[in-house]
């Protein structure tokens, strides 16, 4: 019914299938903002309801000396809410949401159960609002992807157009969610969909605006957190941001690897997996006794610790026991994001190591508070493995510019040091337990089994190195092809020629005769051999622009034994995804 309606209308005023894709995006943004502005609206009511009013009853029935001690009931509580209703309603919404979201783009053609966006809003409400130890992002992501996915599927939109409109909600959820827009955009394209391209670009960048637009006009227009002026100090500060990058790299592996083994023993033990989110919220509550800053997203103690009025000892303390608050709201089952632990953890690590530094070189260091709001990037980069997204939404989030070189430095260091420590983010470790590698939006592990001579095409068109221009542009007209290899008298490739590279030459009769297709290759091409992977020759194409490369002989790298085009690379992962999902 929908997908007639839209037809009719595209018919009527003469849409293009992009414009047709963008009004789906403005309303893929739309729906998203209301989604998070009813999200927010639940963590705070539950809040209210777990904390508020519990502390009410409580003090008044116990006393406020003993109230504390009931505390880890009410992460329980929450934990035995939750457990039923994911396990019963949807598994998928367990955790922190993202790499569920990851897989349906890069195995899934974008397709997310409808169903998920409401089980993700309830479960994440109640886990935050009761104290989980977990963030915002992760469920809002998979809800705006939700709504996306479900937008495309009533519509009968084509894969690609699908996996898009997914990408629009995740991009609406960041925007809405941490009032950061740009960071939006920047988030879906580098982890969601892992593609930059104009046709993409444009309709992510619309729903992004729309859910900003849309959120500051119920929530205000305000940075989510306060900062103080903070500034370069002295370029003898770089070196100190540089390490404390590198500190952080090691940082954002430590914590995907906590939370891996936390996933691990969690779904090693032997009991009802309904009841383990309370049992993690239990423990959580445990230890929150003591230390109650490391309930729920932290956002009071990031704002102490970024104006310095948190206690070195302390700020120490808080970055290993948020490590395992947070292992076990979503190691149990619970549900939430990362984000803004990564944050929270960043915040302290940096702060701790802002006094350190302001003891050790007091006249060229900033204040504590500045190498606080530095390191919450730069753990977010680590654990991410995403600087970009990690720099703007700092920077979108504070609205302060004038530390952003440091924060482009640390960022840079964290993400290379932690992806040279551990090739996975936090992200990517939970797929690639289930044997599943996804890189720039696809399952890498599919072309990984498989080598390009599977694939590549033996009929392929050449042109001699002493083929002068005018017979060039006569071959190039005669083809269907617009990218030729150059061969010499003994077929050995010499460079390539495409249509691009001679288009300045078409009004300029005179060289006909003059230029021979020897003076117009480009000889440094990239090329294939026949027994390199699919993955090998997928990422041979993103590095550059062309739909086809040549495949050389393993023995001869000047030998052409064929050609590998795009298309026909991803057609067959399309159709081995599918086996692979049948099974």
């Amino acid at each position: 019914m929908a997908s007639r309606i839209l037809y009719n209308l595209s018919k009527k005023f003469r849409f293009s299938g992009t414009n047709v894709l963008i009004i789906l995006s403005l309303f893929v943004g739309m729906a998203t903002a209301f989604g998070a502005l009813g999200f927010i609206f639940l963590i705070r009511n539950f809040n209210d309801i777990f904390f508020g009013l519990s502390d009410q009853i409580l003090t008044e029935t116990i006393g406020e000396r003993g109230y504390k001690y009931w505390l880890p009931v009410i992460p329980m509580l929450g934990g035995l809410l939750v457990g039923p209703i994911i396990y019963k309603f949807a598994s998928e919404a367990k955790g922190h949401g993202v790499p569920e979201v990851m897989n349906a783009v890069a195995r899934m053609g974008g397709i997310i159960r409808p169903r998920v966006a409401v089980v993700k809003t309830i479960a994440s409400a109640i886990c935050i609002g009761s104290g989980g130890s977990a963030g915002r992002e992760g469920p809002i992501v998979q809800i705006g992807s939700a709504i996306g996915s479900t937008v495309g599927q009533l519509f009968r939109m084509s894969g690609d157009r699908v996996k898009i409109l997914v990408g629009c909600g995740a991009a609406a959820g960041i925007s809405a969610v941490f009032n950061a827009p740009i960071a939006g955009v920047i988030f879906s394209l580098e982890i969601i969909l892992g593609d930059f391209t104009i046709k993409t670009f444009s309709p992510v960048i619309l729903a992004s605006v729309v859910a900003s637009v849309i959120s500051r006009t119920f929530l205000g227009d305000h940075p989510a957190f306060d900062v103080p002026e903070y500034s370069l100090v002295s370029a003898w500060e770089f070196p100190l941001y540089i390490l404390m990058g590198c500190l952080m790299g090691g940082l954002g592996v430590t914590f995907t690897k906590v939370l891996n083994s936390f996933e691990d023993f969690f779904d090693n033990l032997k009991m009802n997996p309904m009841l383990k989110p309370a049992l993690g919220g239990l423990i959580l509550g445990g230890i929150a006794i003591f230390y109650p800053q490391i309930l729920a997203d932290g956002y009071e103690t990031i704002s102490l610790t970024l104006y310095g009025n948190m206690a070195v000892g302390l700020l120490v303390l808080l970055i290993f026991f948020k490590m395992i608050a947070t292992s076990l709201t979503l190691g149990s089952g619970n549900s939430g994001g990362i984000f803004a632990p990564a944050l929270f953890m960043g915040a302290v690590a940096g702060g701790a190591f802002g006094v350190l530094m302001n003891y050790l070189f007091p006249g060229v260091t900033a204040t504590p508070g500045a190498y606080a709001l530095v390191g919450m990037a730069g753990m977010l980069a680590a654990a991410t493995h995403a600087p970009i997204t990690a720099l703007l939404i700092i920077f979108e989030m504070t609205s302060d510019y004038r530390i952003i070189l440091p924060l482009m430095v640390t960022v840079v260091f964290s993400a290379l040091v932690a992806g040279r420590i551990f090739p996975y983010s936090i992200y990517t470790m939970k797929l690639a337990r289930k044997g599943i590698d996804i890189k720039g939006g696809r399952d890498i592990n599919v072309l990984r089994s498989h080598q390009v001579w599977e694939i590549m095409d033996r009929d392929f068109e050449t042109i001699p190195a002493s083929m002068p221009l005018a017979r060039v542009f006569q071959t190039i007209e005669n083809s269907s092809e617009s990218y030729f290899i150059v061969v010499d008298g003994a077929n050995r490739m010499k460079g390539v020629l495409s249509f691009q590279d001679i288009r300045s030459l078409l009004s300029q009769h005179s060289l006909d005769f003059l230029v021979i297709a020897q003076d117009l290759i480009k000889s440094d091409t990239i090329r294939v051999s026949s027994q390199d992977t699919l993955e090998q020759a997928y990422h041979s194409f993103g590095l550059s622009d062309l739909q086809m490369i040549p495949v050389v002989d393993t023995n001869d790298p000047d030998r052409v034994i064929g050609v590998i085009r795009r298309s026909d690379l991803i057609t067959y992962y399309n159709k081995r995804l599918l086996d692979t999902l049948r099974r």
